[in-house]
């Protein structure tokens, strides 16, 4: 399969109002969800559709309440750069493995609660 460099790329626009912010953020997540089985079968990764999708929405979830337009406008430009290297496979395999690494996920073991307890895990 021949790799067009602008077959993914979109041009850089703002949101007029935060419905069309919502509907480029929700356009954004369907492509990502579609490209989930073709993510893994490209860059070979080791779980199921299933969580790739999983992470996939972690990620959106994690700028859920962001309240200003620009800061929408300068994530959805973000996203779609990301999926433009994604599909056109300019990532390494490492690069789409990172996402799953245990320190990377949100959650409660993510961050220690304080100086000592970061130090006596060994965490910087």
């Amino acid at each position: 399969m021949a790799i067009l460099a602008t077959q993914f790329a979109k041009t850089t626009r703002q949101s007029a109002n935060w419905g069309d912010a919502r509907k480029r953020v929700l356009a954004s997540y369907r492509e990502w969800m579609r490209a989930a089985p073709e993510i893994q079968a490209m860059y070979s990764v080791p779980y199921p559709v299933s969580t790739i999708r999983t992470r996939i929405r972690q990620e959106f979830e994690r700028n859920r309440f962001v309240n200003k337009l620009s800061i929408v406008d300068v994530l959805l430009l973000k996203a779609n750069a990301d999926y433009q290297e994604t599909l056109n496979y300019w990532r390494g395999n490492s690069h789409i493995l990172a996402y799953f690494n245990e320190q990377n996920l949100q959650g409660d073991n993510k961050l220690p609660s304080n100086f000592i307890t970061g130090f006596l895990q060994g965490r910087n």
